[in-house]
Formats: structure tokens, sequence, C-alpha cells
């Protein structure tokens, strides 16, 4: 970066109206490993699609996963933080849509969908069979994925539902990692809640992950204050 190529390109994407990536930040092939720090960089793709195997939630994922993980406290803190994509590529034939990160906008356009993603209103899902929604309510408000939940001292309520994952586990993670673990039945619905106040993180997320422990569904966090 001390020729300031990687600035110059942010500059000029950003003067545009878009969003600069990080892109499968620990790829395992040669070049493929993205060297730069995030600094200028929205969104950081945690999750990409298979590279020469037929496992689809592998080790570089789950790097950059945890990569970002760590860094949310702090940038949240900072009134900073980067959303979290997923995308499928085209290594392999027939992985297009998987994975896809699902956007929550207010019509269908690149404005509201760029807006979406901006603002961390969006998840990622292994096919177009998993639904996942995820909110923190406290007393009768309520938010959901990238919104911010001011609680104060009441007690608040995660609460996650999802569809098509069958024998899956959902998971809750916080500052202090992973913080709660739920099986799903055999048919592959179901709710899972659990209580939280802001004293103890300054946002929760969740994941869902198959039976066999690959990743079915992640989101981005839900700020809590």
């Amino acid at each position: 970066m001390r020729d300031n190529v990687v600035d110059r390109h942010l500059d000029e994407v950003h003067r545009s109206g878009g969003l600069c990536a990080a892109a499968h930040p620990h790829a395992p092939y040669a070049s493929g490993m993205f060297m730069y720090p995030y600094q200028g960089f929205d969104v950081v793709e945690v999750w990409n699609g298979q590279w020469s195997s037929d496992v689809p939630w592998q080790a570089d994922n789950e790097a950059a996963l945890a990569e970002w993980g760590r860094s949310l406290a702090a940038e949240i803190c900072a009134g900073r933080w980067r959303t979290a994509i997923g995308n499928s590529d085209a290594h392999l034939e027939n992985q297009i849509g998987s994975p896809h990160t699902v956007v929550l906008a207010d019509e269908l356009s690149v404005n509201a969908i760029l807006a979406g993603i901006r603002a961390g209103h969006s998840w990622i899902a292994a096919s177009d069979a998993i639904e996942l929604s995820f909110t923190v309510s406290a007393g009768d408000r309520s938010a959901g994925i990238g919104e911010r939940l001011k609680i104060g001292d009441e007690p608040a309520v995660a609460r996650v539902d999802v569809r098509a994952v069958p024998g899956g586990t959902v998971s809750l993670h916080t500052e202090k990692g992973k913080v709660y673990v739920e099986s799903l039945p055999d048919t592959g619905s179901g709710t899972v809640e659990w209580r939280i106040s802001a004293g103890e993180s300054a946002f929760i997320r969740t994941e869902v992950r198959d039976a066999n422990d690959h990743m079915a569904a992640l989101s981005n966090p839900i700020i809590l204050a």
C-alpha cells in the first residue's frame, strides 16, 4: 500500500456510490489471500464458495469469520463496524448462489440493496431453501439484524427462527464468544430464545450449522445499547 494504489481505488469506488469488499481474505491459493488492512473497506467476505472440493464450509471461511467476529466489539464501540457478506463466485460448476447474501432493502434497486448491505441489514445463507429470522426484544421494542436496540437495564430476549436445517444447531455469539447453543429438530424448523442484557455485550449475532457442522446461515449483529 506504499504506492497508495489501493487507497486510490477505494476512493474511486466510494465516489461512484459503491461499496468496497475485502474478498476471501484467507483463500487457499497463491496470491489469493487478502494482505491489506481492512481500513477503508466497507464489508468483509466471511463466506466464499467452494474452491476445489465438495466441502461447502472450509477452513478459509472459518478463519475469515473468526477474524471478523473478533473485531466486532472494538469496531462497534468505535461507532463503525464492517458488514459480513457471502458470495458463491464460480470456482466450481453449479455453485452459483451457494452461499449468497440476503439483504433487507426498501425496494429492489441497486441503491436500496447497497444501502441495506452498508447498514448491515443482511444475513448469509447456504441456499435459498433456508430461512432465518433474528431479533432482540425488550419491552415493546425490538430490533432486527444490523439495527440498534437501546435496552438499558431491561432484560432482553434474543429470538432466532430457522427453517430447512434438519438436525442442525443454532448458536448465539457476543464479544465473549459463543454463549448459547441449541439443537434443531429433524424437521429442520425451530425457534431459539435466550436472555441478554446490554451490560453483557455490545452486540449479539447468530450462526446456524447443519448436521455435519457446516455453516447453513449466519447473521450480522444486532447492536445493544
